[in-house]
């Protein structure tokens, strides 16, 4: 055992696999989390989906696409190390549909182009046939005349399959939180919100780490692995954050139907729009983005609005069904067989600022995220889903030495 103990501040994904990851390589790792239970918050309420780079299509410069490879074409070797178990059957089966709004901020063409271009990254790298499908001979196809008009409405223009797939975040959320909970070397502190993080002597000594009800104790390593809350403390340790960034809260619809439905993953691209994942059959993620979005700032922190319940969780959900129909007709059958449905949502960080609709936007890229380090504290901003666990096991290495 090294004797070392550790801090992990934020116990959702990526904060979990590394407390998770330090642990088993002999550290003593004290997970501290303001939830009730780990994995509870924003990583447990997205859509789950393990980027290749598609979604960056307005990035012409595909530097989103190479920044996040690495990542997730090992999300389910690492996924699985973690939780000690397959993901199969709780991922999507088939490639997502993207499809092109008329308002986009990329035209049929340039999509075309940027998805060829990706599509020869991902060939190129030699981790393709370790993704949750083998991406190894990537291609996109572009959907018929006849093939749009069957999934899409009027204001579709354009339509891809591209080989993505998507984890159930609900799912993997349980099991995570379960392999945190039984590793013998994580202690873990829930229902404390941390205050600061500051050197004891020098930042490459020990560390106080303090919260609320009281909470102090000193350690030789600290990572912050906050969403929502992680810059102020950051500010604490010392480390000041470099914009532009931006905070959103965005709301969305879990669902599941009373029978299968043959149903694709689709998304609305690219902008203020949506996307509809279909897990299993039944157990289906809906978004439509000017719907969902309830909260934004380039503050240090962004307050949490309250979840949506009874008559107002009901209207949200309408809402979205509306807005999607709209775009995929289809999506009204899934929600008429719902017997139930969930709204929830989560923090969107993003280090980069404007509006979605604006090409010039710099939310359209997703290539400044990674770890900044100062001294013996850690600051990670997880940047995607789908590179944390990843990430996390890098982070764990260097920290090990």
């Amino acid at each position: 055992m090294s004797g070392r103990r550790i801090a992990v501040l934020g116990a959702g994904i990526m904060g979990s696999a590394v407390a998770i990851d330090l642990a088993r390589r002999g550290y003593e790792v004290t997970l501290i989390d303001r939830e009730a239970a780990p994995v509870a918050a924003t990583s447990r309420w997205n859509e789950g989906k393990i980027h290749l780079g598609y979604l960056y299509g307005a990035d012409p410069t595909l530097a989103t696409a190479r920044h996040i490879l690495p990542g997730s074409l090992l999300f389910a070797e690492h996924a699985r190390d973690l939780i000690g178990s397959d993901l199969d059957g709780h991922t999507t089966s088939d490639d997502d549909i993207y499809l092109l709004h008329r308002d986009s901020v990329v035209d049929p063409d340039a999509m075309r182009a940027r998805f060829t271009a990706i599509s020869e990254l991902i060939r190129e790298h030699p981790d393709a046939g370790r993704y949750l499908a083998d991406v190894s001979d990537a291609r996109v196809a572009e959907l018929a005349p006849a093939e749009l008009r069957a999934v899409a409405g009027a204001d579709i223009v354009a339509g891809f399959r591209v080989p993505e797939r998507s984890v159930d975040t609900r799912w993997f959320a349980d099991r995570l939180a379960g392999a945190v909970a039984a590793e013998p070397g994580v202690t873990l502190r829930l229902g404390t919100t941390v205050t600061s993080a500051q050197p004891r002597d020098s930042a490459d000594g020990r560390w106080r780490v303090r919260g609320d009800h009281g909470f102090g104790e000193d350690f030789d390593v600290v990572v912050n692995a906050l969403w929502g809350g992680r810059l102020p403390i950051d500010v604490t340790a010392g480390l000041t954050p470099e914009p532009p960034w931006s905070h959103r809260f965005r709301l969305c619809v879990f669902a599941r139907t009373r029978s299968a439905q043959e149903a694709p993953s689709a998304i609305v691209a690219v902008g203020p729009f949506g996307d509809v994942k279909n897990y299993n059959g039944r157990d289906f993620y809906f978004s439509w983005y000017p719907v969902g979005l309830v909260a934004e700032g380039d503050g240090l922190v962004l307050e949490a609005p309250p979840i949506p319940t009874g008559r107002d969780a009901e209207a949200f959900v309408a809402r979205v069904r509306s807005a999607l129909e709209h775009v995929m007709p289809w999506t009204g059958r899934v929600f008429e067989d719902a017997e139930s449905t969930i709204v929830h949502g989560g923090f969107v960080y993003a280090r980069g600022a404007g509006a979605l609709d604006d090409p010039r936007s710099g939310l359209h890229r997703r290539d400044r995220y990674g770890v900044a380090r100062l001294g013996n504290y850690y600051s990670v901003d997880t940047g995607k889903y789908s590179t944390a666990p990843w990430l996390a096991r890098s982070l764990a290495d260097e920290i090990a030495g």
